[in-house]
């Protein structure tokens, strides 16, 4: 029946069996109860497999007769110690600590308190004792007596197995954290096959810190030379404009919005300014963020921080935005919000130049922008009035009369150049009989490029002498309303023809006192026109009788030198009066090498485009008022000062 397989139809009850019980798993070794091997199986039957445990196993297999001697007398079976004799006196003792929080201080948040734990292998209990701290104000010692630690709630106890470095434990609800332990520790966890993790240290008492801190020596640091009254004096009014872009298109219907962010260099403060634009569509607040100093990462704050109720200050940040922070090309988080910045201006970039040898301004080019509103056209012009007035009409609804150029009519006042003309045909005109031999006097007034035609009364000519063109800018033919293009003085030379709304005049002669300006303004006229001038009003009998004796050389009085430079110094000041921008804007037009100096070359253009003298003399005399490099080169500072000290 055994050797069947265990096949349907092979398989047959023993009618013999008539117990069913287990055997006995439980027996007792030296008083203690132990796990066995059964001896039977289930119902008393023979079990066919080897009953013998594993240590009887390991010494059959270690068993080695002896030939000579016979088998070797086994060691009496050592003597039973109890675990309190065992362990008796043997302590694990670990380092570590727990945080208590105070409430309603205003000097301190929370303790570190350190505390020593006990583990006694004797009977598994722990007692943790807190060390004396001198002047710490609250009552140490024992804070848990000895005794068995409940675990969680289901009866287990703290083991010396559940305790590593590095770990908390929660003792009744209170939580500490294990840093170092002794060395007795250490070699006795090793020995039972735990891996101890690496030593911490204890956190400093943010509060006992601060006690000895105030009765240690006492140390001062001499104020630096950069104080705040100095950034006062030497940065106020001076702000790094940069032009950037808020790209919120990855949140529903966000878009790419211009903005313009000040950084004031008085302070260290920021501010960001929202760029509108017409229709857009958006309420006028023209501040997103107010003016203040900005964190790099205002997240990054102690935990302990009530940030539910109070604000953050310069105890918990210590980094703010600086302007090493700001780079063309660069995303800034500012709040939360990605701003590129793809732009500055001037003085933006030459203050960094200056400060920090930055060459390379290149502009980013920003993709994605709203898309702009159409283009207002311009109406065509109804040759009422002029251009710049129609122009206006246009621009808003409420006409502002166009800007004047007041510092060229104060320079040019009572200055008309006069020339004489000639009425020709047109391109495909044929001219009249009564218009050829016409005569007429063209007045350039240098004061605002106005035009004024005159004809001389002719008797019995059939026409009617006097004013033939009212006083206005004539603009060229072919230019656009947008860009018009005006008559210039040196657009007048001899055989020059110039249209005048559609009449055609060729110029023939000048006046005596137009060769004497082009002769004291030769850098603003062409050559050409010079020496057509020249020829033709050298050769009558009036201009050399003006001229006679040839070229005048003047001889200076005492004074005049010193006269030439207040009017320098006065003319700039108007110029400062004006627009201030400008100053700044005359100086990085010819600064164009961002070396950050200008010199006497480009003060003499500068001089030679605002009219004054240009004499070697009195320029060496404003340099030296101006700077005291030796060399002759003027900073930007030096620049604004001069100017607007005068």
């Amino acid at each position: 029946m055994e050797g069947l397989p265990f096949l349907p139809g092979n398989s047959f009850r023993d009618p013999t069996q008539m117990k069913y019980h287990v055997s006995q798993t439980l027996g007792y070794k030296n008083g203690y109860a132990v796990q066995k091997r059964p001896e039977r199986g289930i119902g008393g039957s023979q079990l066919f497999y080897n009953n013998l445990s594993e240590g009887e196993l390991d010494d059959l297999a270690n068993f080695n007769p002896t030939l000579t001697y016979g088998q070797a007398k086994q060691a009496p079976p050592a003597a039973f110690i109890p675990a309190h004799v065992a362990w008796d006196k043997k302590v694990l003792k670990f380092n570590g600590y727990f945080k208590q929080t105070v409430h309603e201080s205003p000097d301190e948040y929370y303790r570190v308190r350190p505390v020593d734990i006990y583990y006694y292998l004797e009977d598994d209990s722990i007692a943790v004792i807190e060390p004396h701290v001198e002047n710490s104000g609250m009552p140490q010692g024992k804070l848990l007596k000895r005794q068995r630690l409940p675990k969680n709630d289901q009866g287990d106890t703290w083991h010396w197995k559940d305790i590593n470095l590095g770990i908390n434990v929660v003792f009744y609800g209170k939580t500490f954290h294990i840093t170092n332990c002794d060395k007795f520790t250490k070699d006795f966890l090793e020995s039972e096959g735990i891996q101890v993790n690496e030593a911490e240290y204890i956190p400093t008492d943010p509060y006992i810190q601060k006690r000895a801190d105030a009765v240690s020596l006492r140390t001062y640091t001499t104020q630096s030379a950069f104080d705040k009254l100095k950034q006062f004096k030497e940065l106020d009014r001076k702000v790094l404009r940069f032009y950037c872009v808020w790209d919120d298109r990855d949140n529903m219907y966000g878009e790419m919005r211009p903005f313009v962010l000040h950084y004031y260099l008085v302070d260290d403060t920021l501010e960001i300014r929202e760029v509108h634009s017409a229709n857009d569509g958006r309420d006028p607040f023209p501040v997103l963020i107010g003016r203040h100093k900005v964190p790099k990462d205002r997240f990054n704050v102690p935990p302990s921080f009530p940030a539910a109720v109070m604000e953050l200050s310069d105890q918990e940040i210590k980094e703010y935005l600086t302007p090493k922070d700001f780079q063309l090309g660069k995303t800034l988080q500012i709040y939360g919000r990605r701003f590129l910045l793809y732009d500055c201006d001037n003085f933006t970039k030459g203050f960094y130049y200056n400060h920090f040898g930055i060459t390379n301004f290149e502009p980013v080019e920003v993709k994605g922008l709203a898309k702009k509103l159409p283009k207002m056209e311009i109406a065509e012009y109804n040759n009422f009035g002029s251009i710049e007035d129609s122009l206006q009409s246009c621009n808003s609804l409420i006409p502002q009369p166009p800007k004047k150029d007041f510092i060229k009519m104060l320079e040019n006042d009572h200055k008309e150049l006069r020339f004489e003309a000639m009425m020709m045909p047109g391109c495909k005109d044929t001219m009249r009989p009564e218009d050829r031999g016409r005569r007429f006097i063209i007045s350039y007034r240098l004061a605002d490029d106005m035009i004024t035609i005159y004809e001389p009364p002719v008797r019995n000519s059939g026409i009617i002498g006097g004013k033939f063109l009212e006083r206005t800018r004539v603009a060229k033919p072919g230019s656009t309303m947008e860009k018009p293009t005006y008559y210039g003085p040196q657009d007048f030379y001899i055989g020059a023809i110039i249209e005048i709304f559609r009449h055609r005049f060729v110029i023939t002669n000048a006046d005596a006192y137009v060769l004497n300006y082009i002769e004291d303004h030769k850098s603003q006229f062409p050559e050409q026109m010079y020496q057509s001038i020249k020829e033709k009003v050298g050769s009558g009998p009036e201009p050399k009788e003006a001229i006679k004796g040839g070229p005048m050389k003047v001889q200076r009085r005492p004074g005049d030198l010193e006269g030439m430079v207040h009017q320098v110094r006065s003319q700039l000041k108007k110029l400062a009066i004006t627009d201030k921008s400008r100053i700044d804007e005359m100086f990085l037009r010819y600064n164009s090498d961002r070396t950050g100096f200008i010199d006497l070359s480009n003060l003499r253009d500068i001089c030679k485009r605002l009219q004054l003298p240009i004499d070697q003399d009195v320029l060496e005399i404003v340099i030296r008022q101006i700077t005291e490099n030796p060399e002759g080169h003027i900073s930007l500072e030096e620049w604004r000062e001069f100017i607007e000290s005068t």
